[in-house]
Protein backbone atom coordinates (compact mmCIF):
# COMPACT_ATOMS: atom_id res chain seq x y z
CA UNK A 1 0.00 0.00 0.00
CA UNK A 2 1.75 3.32 -1.09
CA UNK A 3 1.16 6.50 1.29
CA UNK A 4 1.54 9.61 0.75
CA UNK A 5 2.62 12.12 4.06
CA UNK A 6 1.88 15.57 4.38
CA UNK A 7 3.16 17.70 7.15
CA UNK A 8 5.61 20.87 8.38
CA UNK A 9 6.44 22.04 11.61
CA UNK A 10 7.80 19.34 14.58
CA UNK A 11 4.00 18.74 15.34
CA UNK A 12 4.23 15.90 12.32
CA UNK A 13 7.31 14.56 13.36
CA UNK A 14 6.30 11.79 15.50
CA UNK A 15 3.31 10.59 13.04
CA UNK A 16 5.67 10.40 10.53
CA UNK A 17 8.58 8.58 12.57
CA UNK A 18 5.33 6.44 13.79
CA UNK A 19 4.89 5.32 9.92
CA UNK A 20 8.32 4.84 9.55
CA UNK A 21 9.02 2.71 12.45
CA UNK A 22 5.78 0.61 12.19
CA UNK A 23 7.15 -0.61 8.53
CA UNK A 24 4.71 1.80 6.07
CA UNK A 25 5.34 1.83 2.49
CA UNK A 26 5.66 6.25 2.26
CA UNK A 27 5.86 6.97 -1.05
CA UNK A 28 6.82 10.63 -0.79
CA UNK A 29 6.77 13.10 1.62
CA UNK A 30 4.79 16.54 1.05
CA UNK A 31 6.13 19.21 3.20
CA UNK A 32 6.29 23.58 2.40
CA UNK A 33 9.38 24.92 1.05
CA UNK A 34 12.59 25.83 2.79
CA UNK A 35 12.16 29.40 4.32
CA UNK A 36 14.57 31.67 5.73
CA UNK A 37 15.30 31.73 9.50
CA UNK A 38 17.29 34.23 11.64
CA UNK A 39 18.76 37.19 11.28
CA UNK A 40 21.22 36.15 8.78
CA UNK A 41 17.65 34.33 6.66
CA UNK A 42 19.47 31.57 6.08
CA UNK A 43 17.58 29.03 4.17
CA UNK A 44 16.35 25.64 6.35
CA UNK A 45 14.84 22.99 5.75
CA UNK A 46 11.09 22.03 7.73
CA UNK A 47 11.58 19.29 10.48
CA UNK A 48 9.29 16.92 8.14
CA UNK A 49 11.76 17.13 5.58
CA UNK A 50 14.94 16.68 7.85
CA UNK A 51 13.30 13.37 9.27
CA UNK A 52 12.15 12.46 5.65
CA UNK A 53 16.17 12.83 4.05
CA UNK A 54 17.26 10.98 6.80
CA UNK A 55 15.45 7.92 6.44
CA UNK A 56 15.99 8.50 2.31
CA UNK A 57 12.47 9.07 1.49
CA UNK A 58 11.49 11.11 -1.59
CA UNK A 59 10.58 14.99 -0.70
CA UNK A 60 8.39 17.17 -2.46
CA UNK A 61 7.81 20.76 -1.63
CA UNK A 62 5.63 22.53 -3.91
CA UNK A 63 5.13 26.88 -3.29
CA UNK A 64 1.34 25.94 -4.35
CA UNK A 65 -0.19 22.63 -3.54
CA UNK A 66 -3.29 24.10 -6.24
CA UNK A 67 -0.92 24.19 -8.93
CA UNK A 68 -1.52 21.43 -11.84
CA UNK A 69 2.38 20.53 -11.66
CA UNK A 70 1.93 19.89 -8.20
CA UNK A 71 -1.17 17.73 -8.43
CA UNK A 72 0.53 15.69 -11.28
CA UNK A 73 3.39 14.96 -9.06
CA UNK A 74 1.31 13.82 -6.32
CA UNK A 75 -1.01 11.79 -8.46
CA UNK A 76 2.73 10.16 -9.84
CA UNK A 77 2.88 8.44 -6.64
CA UNK A 78 0.13 6.85 -6.96
CA UNK A 79 -1.14 6.94 -3.40
CA UNK A 80 -3.53 4.69 -1.61
CA UNK A 81 -3.43 6.57 1.10
CA UNK A 82 -2.95 10.29 1.88
CA UNK A 83 -2.09 11.26 5.49
CA UNK A 84 -1.63 15.03 6.68
CA UNK A 85 -0.79 16.63 10.10
CA UNK A 86 -0.36 20.70 10.12
CA UNK A 87 0.37 20.56 6.28
CA UNK A 88 0.12 24.67 6.05
CA UNK A 89 -1.56 24.24 2.75
CA UNK A 90 -5.47 23.57 1.79
CA UNK A 91 -5.47 20.47 -0.25
CA UNK A 92 -7.14 20.59 -3.54
CA UNK A 93 -9.92 18.13 -4.41
CA UNK A 94 -7.77 16.98 -7.23
CA UNK A 95 -6.07 15.50 -4.31
CA UNK A 96 -8.11 14.28 -2.16
CA UNK A 97 -10.13 12.04 -4.89
CA UNK A 98 -6.45 9.99 -5.50
CA UNK A 99 -6.38 7.69 -2.89
CA UNK A 100 -8.85 4.95 -2.62
CA UNK A 101 -8.35 4.61 1.18
CA UNK A 102 -8.99 8.75 1.17
CA UNK A 103 -6.88 11.39 2.59
CA UNK A 104 -6.80 11.84 6.17
CA UNK A 105 -5.93 14.17 9.25
CA UNK A 106 -4.39 14.50 12.30
CA UNK A 107 -5.65 17.62 14.00
CA UNK A 108 -4.99 19.06 17.14
CA UNK A 109 -8.58 19.70 18.73
CA UNK A 110 -11.95 17.91 19.34
CA UNK A 111 -13.81 18.63 16.55
CA UNK A 112 -16.17 20.13 15.76
CA UNK A 113 -14.40 22.92 18.11
CA UNK A 114 -11.45 24.40 17.28
CA UNK A 115 -11.17 24.00 13.29
CA UNK A 116 -8.56 26.13 11.44
CA UNK A 117 -4.97 27.07 11.55
CA UNK A 118 -4.42 27.81 15.11
CA UNK A 119 -6.28 25.05 17.36
CA UNK A 120 -3.93 24.49 19.89
CA UNK A 121 -3.26 28.24 20.26
CA UNK A 122 -6.81 29.57 20.71
CA UNK A 123 -7.89 26.73 22.91
CA UNK A 124 -5.35 27.87 25.46
CA UNK A 125 -6.15 31.42 24.88
CA UNK A 126 -9.79 30.88 25.49
CA UNK A 127 -9.01 28.87 29.29
CA UNK A 128 -10.19 25.29 27.86
CA UNK A 129 -8.87 22.91 30.28
CA UNK A 130 -8.24 20.22 27.86
CA UNK A 131 -8.20 19.61 24.32
CA UNK A 132 -7.20 16.63 22.18
CA UNK A 133 -6.51 15.20 18.97
CA UNK A 134 -9.44 14.09 15.96
CA UNK A 135 -8.09 11.94 12.98
CA UNK A 136 -10.68 12.54 10.03
CA UNK A 137 -11.05 11.83 6.50
CA UNK A 138 -10.63 15.26 4.70
CA UNK A 139 -13.20 17.13 2.57
CA UNK A 140 -13.41 20.55 0.75
CA UNK A 141 -14.47 22.59 4.10
CA UNK A 142 -11.78 23.73 6.60
CA UNK A 143 -11.73 20.93 8.79
CA UNK A 144 -15.34 19.45 8.10
CA UNK A 145 -14.59 15.99 7.16
CA UNK A 146 -16.31 13.11 8.91
CA UNK A 147 -14.58 12.24 12.20
CA UNK A 148 -12.54 8.54 12.71
CA UNK A 149 -11.24 8.43 15.89
CA UNK A 150 -10.66 10.66 18.90
CA UNK A 151 -8.16 11.39 22.24
CA UNK A 152 -8.50 13.65 25.07
CA UNK A 153 -5.29 15.62 26.25
CA UNK A 154 -5.63 17.67 29.57
CA UNK A 155 -4.50 21.24 29.46
CA UNK A 156 -3.35 22.08 32.68
CA UNK A 157 -2.53 25.54 34.35
CA UNK A 158 1.05 25.85 33.70
CA UNK A 159 0.99 24.77 30.15
CA UNK A 160 1.98 26.53 27.05
CA UNK A 161 1.32 26.44 23.48
CA UNK A 162 5.04 24.72 23.20
CA UNK A 163 3.96 22.38 25.78
CA UNK A 164 0.98 21.49 24.06
CA UNK A 165 2.04 21.07 20.78
CA UNK A 166 4.66 18.98 22.06
CA UNK A 167 2.13 16.98 24.00
CA UNK A 168 -0.55 16.99 20.98
CA UNK A 169 2.10 15.62 18.61
CA UNK A 170 2.62 12.31 20.60
CA UNK A 171 -0.67 11.83 20.60
CA UNK A 172 -1.87 12.35 17.77
CA UNK A 173 1.19 9.86 16.70
CA UNK A 174 -0.33 7.39 18.94
CA UNK A 175 -3.96 7.72 18.11
CA UNK A 176 -2.86 7.25 14.30
CA UNK A 177 -0.90 3.53 15.12
CA UNK A 178 -3.94 2.97 16.40
CA UNK A 179 -6.27 3.91 13.62
CA UNK A 180 -4.46 2.74 10.83
CA UNK A 181 -5.11 -0.92 11.09
CA UNK A 182 -9.00 -0.52 11.36
CA UNK A 183 -8.71 1.67 8.72
CA UNK A 184 -6.94 -0.28 6.62
CA UNK A 185 -9.09 -2.98 6.81
CA UNK A 186 -12.36 -0.70 6.32
CA UNK A 187 -13.74 -1.17 10.27
CA UNK A 188 -13.62 2.46 11.16
CA UNK A 189 -17.46 4.22 11.46
CA UNK A 190 -17.64 7.65 10.04
CA UNK A 191 -19.29 9.92 12.25
CA UNK A 192 -20.29 13.44 10.68
CA UNK A 193 -19.30 16.17 12.79
CA UNK A 194 -22.26 18.45 14.07
CA UNK A 195 -21.95 21.73 12.84
CA UNK A 196 -23.85 23.60 14.99
CA UNK A 197 -20.76 23.16 17.15
CA UNK A 198 -18.38 24.41 15.67
CA UNK A 199 -15.64 27.43 16.34
CA UNK A 200 -12.94 28.39 14.53
CA UNK A 201 -9.78 29.02 15.52
CA UNK A 202 -8.22 31.16 12.98
CA UNK A 203 -4.35 32.06 12.45
CA UNK A 204 -2.92 34.18 15.04
CA UNK A 205 -2.44 38.30 14.22
CA UNK A 206 -0.55 40.58 15.50
CA UNK A 207 -3.60 42.48 17.61
CA UNK A 208 -3.87 39.10 19.04
CA UNK A 209 -0.46 39.49 20.47
CA UNK A 210 -1.22 42.97 22.20
CA UNK A 211 -2.53 42.90 25.87
CA UNK A 212 -5.67 44.24 27.09
CA UNK A 213 -4.64 45.41 30.60
CA UNK A 214 -8.27 45.85 31.58
CA UNK A 215 -9.18 42.01 31.48
CA UNK A 216 -8.85 40.04 34.45
CA UNK A 217 -5.36 38.83 35.25
CA UNK A 218 -6.59 35.49 34.46
CA UNK A 219 -7.61 36.36 30.95
CA UNK A 220 -3.98 37.96 30.54
CA UNK A 221 -2.15 34.70 32.09
CA UNK A 222 -3.59 32.72 29.46
CA UNK A 223 -3.36 35.33 26.49
CA UNK A 224 0.46 35.15 27.22
CA UNK A 225 1.45 31.39 27.83
CA UNK A 226 -1.34 30.70 24.69
CA UNK A 227 1.09 33.01 22.58
CA UNK A 228 4.65 31.22 23.91
CA UNK A 229 6.88 30.47 22.79
CA UNK A 230 6.02 31.59 19.06
CA UNK A 231 5.63 35.19 19.74
CA UNK A 232 4.70 36.55 22.84
CA UNK A 233 2.31 38.96 24.09
CA UNK A 234 3.23 42.81 24.23
CA UNK A 235 2.34 46.19 25.07
CA UNK A 236 3.87 49.32 24.53
CA UNK A 237 6.12 51.15 26.72
CA UNK A 238 7.20 54.78 26.06
CA UNK A 239 5.97 54.38 22.78
CA UNK A 240 7.92 51.36 22.03
CA UNK A 241 7.17 47.34 22.07
CA UNK A 242 7.62 45.61 25.00
CA UNK A 243 7.25 41.84 25.07
CA UNK A 244 6.31 39.83 27.92
CA UNK A 245 6.77 36.44 27.86
CA UNK A 246 6.09 35.04 31.49
CA UNK A 247 3.24 36.08 33.64
CA UNK A 248 3.04 34.80 37.39
CA UNK A 249 0.19 32.45 37.45
CA UNK A 250 -3.42 34.03 39.23
CA UNK A 251 -3.93 32.23 42.76
CA UNK A 252 -0.38 32.17 43.57
CA UNK A 253 -0.04 35.95 45.16
CA UNK A 254 -2.79 38.44 46.52
CA UNK A 255 -3.73 40.69 43.52
CA UNK A 256 -3.07 44.51 44.64
CA UNK A 257 -6.52 46.09 44.81
CA UNK A 258 -5.71 49.60 43.42
CA UNK A 259 -7.73 52.47 41.55
CA UNK A 260 -4.87 53.11 38.72
CA UNK A 261 -6.13 52.89 35.17
CA UNK A 262 -5.33 48.97 34.44
CA UNK A 263 -1.86 49.21 32.51
CA UNK A 264 -0.37 50.99 35.37
CA UNK A 265 2.60 49.59 37.00
CA UNK A 266 1.78 49.00 40.55
CA UNK A 267 5.59 47.56 41.58
CA UNK A 268 8.46 46.33 40.66
CA UNK A 269 10.77 43.98 42.77
CA UNK A 270 12.55 41.15 42.97
CA UNK A 271 8.89 38.95 42.28
CA UNK A 272 8.55 40.46 38.55
CA UNK A 273 6.50 43.73 37.62
CA UNK A 274 2.96 44.25 39.04
CA UNK A 275 0.72 45.62 36.66
CA UNK A 276 -2.42 46.78 37.29
CA UNK A 277 -5.63 44.28 35.69
CA UNK A 278 -9.25 44.52 35.47
CA UNK A 279 -9.94 42.74 38.58
CA UNK A 280 -6.98 43.28 40.12
CA UNK A 281 -2.95 43.19 39.32
CA UNK A 282 -0.90 40.58 37.30
CA UNK A 283 2.98 40.02 37.97
CA UNK A 284 4.94 40.19 34.62
CA UNK A 285 8.31 37.61 35.25
CA UNK A 286 10.14 37.15 31.82
CA UNK A 287 10.32 40.46 29.72
CA UNK A 288 11.99 41.77 26.60
CA UNK A 289 12.35 45.43 25.95
CA UNK A 290 12.57 46.80 22.29
CA UNK A 291 15.92 46.09 20.94
CA UNK A 292 16.97 43.45 23.99
CA UNK A 293 17.21 39.55 24.53
CA UNK A 294 14.06 38.12 26.42
CA UNK A 295 15.22 38.50 30.22
CA UNK A 296 13.73 38.06 33.65
CA UNK A 297 12.03 40.63 35.00
CA UNK A 298 14.28 40.92 38.21
CA UNK A 299 17.22 41.49 35.64
CA UNK A 300 15.03 43.82 33.79
CA UNK A 301 14.36 45.72 36.92
CA UNK A 302 18.15 46.61 37.80
CA UNK A 303 18.81 48.25 35.23
CA UNK A 304 15.73 49.93 34.02
CA UNK A 305 14.04 53.71 33.93
CA UNK A 306 10.20 52.25 34.71
CA UNK A 307 9.14 53.26 37.62
CA UNK A 308 6.31 53.01 40.05
CA UNK A 309 3.34 55.05 38.70
CA UNK A 310 4.37 54.25 34.88
CA UNK A 311 1.31 53.01 32.53
CA UNK A 312 1.66 50.19 30.20
CA UNK A 313 -0.72 51.00 26.92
Amino acid sequence: MNIVFMGTPAFAVPSLEMLIEEGYNIVGVVTQPDRPQGRKKVLMPTPVKEVALKHGLPVLQPQRMRSPEAIAEVAALKPDLIITAAYGQIIPKDILDLPRLGCINVHGSLLPKYRGGAPIQRAIINGETETGITIMYMAEGLDTGDMITRTVVPIEDEDTSGTMFEKLSYAGAELLKATLPDLIAGRVTRTPQDDSEATYAKNLTREDEKIDWSKTSRDIYNQVRGLVPFSGGFTLWEGEVFKVWAVKKPGTYTPAASSEVPGTVLSLTDQGIEVKSGDGSVWLTKVQPAGKKVMDAEQFIRGTSMKKGTVLT
